[in-house]
């Protein structure tokens, strides 16, 4: 009979070889939890467990049987061994089944074929089905790509609902009614298999779209990556240009990331948030009392950037003064410190931003023109949201999962005429007002869906596709009856204005006097029209 450790050690090997986590694994249980002794003695403090695997080789993540014609894999745990023949035999149809009743069976059969799922009775584990219920959480816990299946003959009935909380995805009670059992095992198994087919497509998807932190596949996006990489391992001075909110601090940390430079230093700079008389020593340092409250020396950001990279967002707010010394440092890769007279050679990398138009600030004289050209090294310009087709949708899911996922609430799901509302916007915030407003409509909807009436009103004003469900609802209209309360609209305001002459309205409409005569008697708007003149009168 085998110890405790040494069957503790078999396990684990078997589930190492298929690159499973085994740490702490279901077995051997303590004495207090031992399964019931029905069987074959296999270990010490686990009497007479009995093993039951029903296991193919099968590839995982399939959506029903396979045209090749191999079957599903199950495993079942139970001491039930006078039911095995029968389950096996109606199984036999949808699965190739094979007994394994011993730790050696186990180890041959668990690292050869992929397993697709887990019966386990419940009540066969240790004092009852409350034990069964820890390694079932267990089980979840160290496989959540199979499908567990829960038995049980307790007619407590909140063990139903226990057992889903500790993973199980269907739930019977013994004896079973194997035609049920079959169907929905079968099931739970396509489910599951689509499931990991869609996250594997998924995963696809984004690994093709993501770069460094930004998502996006779209041409104009695939021509910023390809920047991204010729420029990364150089040391040349790059200009991110792009409008507010298309994701420039991101496009200059994917450079750091793809970049010798990545384990260094990365300092970023707001110019525009730091006020004027402030930004200077925040920059290039001071020493000891170089002004009023500097009690002790301080290394400014490019000092700091020293082998690094320093970011400076939104240069274009510098005075000239700022331009002036910036210009100087990087012409001489040294700085000096206010209120210094030792000069300091710097290592380091510039990565600057802005949205506005360099060029014309330059013939403006707002910006130094020779400082501009220091800078306009390596140009990269991002396009804006509106010009990347096919990235929003992309956009929408990553945003979508990242704040659900933040705020505890399942995956929301978009109607399909949201997504034509959305593109049709031209999103002036870029992909920044996207994100916002994804982030609200998680956060104050607690829909499982978001529907079009979900949508903020600045979307649905300026959508093409909003105003035509507007026109025309989901249940469609009566167009003759639409046509002719345009009509009626029409005459009557063209009569209002003319204060009831029929002939002046008709010249109005540019219609015959005949014709407009017919329609105000056919649509009965002459008593509507005397009416309201009479009121005006």
């Amino acid at each position: 009979m085998p110890s405790q450790k040494t069957f503790r050690q078999g396990v684990t090997a078997v589930f190492r070889a298929r690159n499973i986590p085994a740490i702490g694994f279901l077995w051997p249980v303590p004495a207090s939890k031992n399964i019931r002794s029905r069987g074959e003695n296999l270990t010490y403090n686990v009497p007479r467990l009995i093993f039951s695997l029903l296991l193919v080789g099968v590839d995982m993540g399939r959506g029903g049987l396979p045209s090749d014609g191999t079957q599903y894999s199950i495993a079942i745990i139970s001491d039930e061994e006078s039911t095995f023949p029968e389950i096996c035999r109606f199984l036999a149809h949808t699965f190739t089944t094979v007994l394994a009743a011993s730790e050696d069976q186990i180890q041959a059969q668990v690292t050869t074929p992929q397993l697709d799922g887990i019966v386990l009775d419940l009540d066969s584990i240790g004092n009852g089905h409350g034990d069964g219920l820890e390694v079932l959480q267990e089980l979840r816990r160290i496989r959540e790509d199979i499908v567990l299946v829960a038995i049980t003959r307790s007619t407590d009935r909140s063990v139903r609902l226990k057992a889903s909380q500790s993973g199980a995805d269907e739930f019977f009670l013994a004896p079973l009614n194997l035609q049920e059992f079959q169907v929905v095992l079968l099931r739970a198994l396509e489910k599951r298999s689509l499931e990991l087919e869609g996250r594997r497509l998924r995963e696809h998807v984004e690994n093709k779209s993501a770069f460094c932190g930004m998502i996006g596949c779209s041409a104009p996006m695939q021509k910023v990556y390809q920047a991204i990489q010729a420029v990364a391992d150089s040391n040349a001075t790059v200009l991110v240009r792009g409008e507010s909110g298309t994701g420039k601090e991101l496009v200059a940390q994917a450079i750091v990331q793809s970049g010798d430079r990545k384990d260094n230093p990365f300092i970023c700079l707001n110019c525009s948030a730091i006020p004027e008389n402030l930004i200077e020593s925040e920059l290039f340092g001071y020493e000891k009392g170089a002004f009023t409250g500097a009690e002790t020396a301080k290394a400014g950001l490019i000092e700091v950037a020293h082998t690094g990279t320093l970011f400076l967002d939104e240069i274009t707010t510098l005075d000239h003064n700022l331009q002036a010394k910036l210009l100087r440092v990087l012409q001489e890769h040294a700085t000096q410190r206010v209120g210094g007279r030792s000069v300091k050679k710097i290592d380091f990398r510039l990565i600057a931003a802005t949205n506005d138009d360099l060029e014309d600030m330059v013939n403006k004289g707002r910006f130094r023109e020779d400082l501009f050209y220091r800078i306009n090294v390596v140009p990269i310009v991002i396009p804006p949201l509106r010009d990347r087709e096919g990235d929003l949708p992309l956009l929408l899911d990553h945003f979508l999962r990242v704040y659900c996922a933040a705020n505890r609430k399942p995956l929301k799901q978009l109607q399909p005429e949201v997504i034509g509302i959305l593109e049709d916007y031209p999103w002036p915030g870029n992909v920044r007002e996207l994100e916002n407003i994804v982030q609200r409509l998680v956060v104050m909807n607690d829909s499982p869906f978001i529907a079009a009436h979900h949508l903020p009103q600045q979307l649905l004003y300026s959508s093409t596709a909003s105003q035509e469900a507007i026109l025309i609802p989901e249940q469609g209209v009566d167009f003759d009856a639409e046509m002719q309360r345009i009509e009626i609209a029409y005459l009557n305001a063209a009569l209002r204005r003319t204060g009831g002459r029929k002939s002046a309205a008709a010249t109005l409409l540019r219609l015959d006097p005949q014709r407009m005569k017919y329609l105000c008697r056919t649509l009965k708007i002459e008593a509507e029209a005397t009416k309201a003149i009479r009121v005006n009168k």
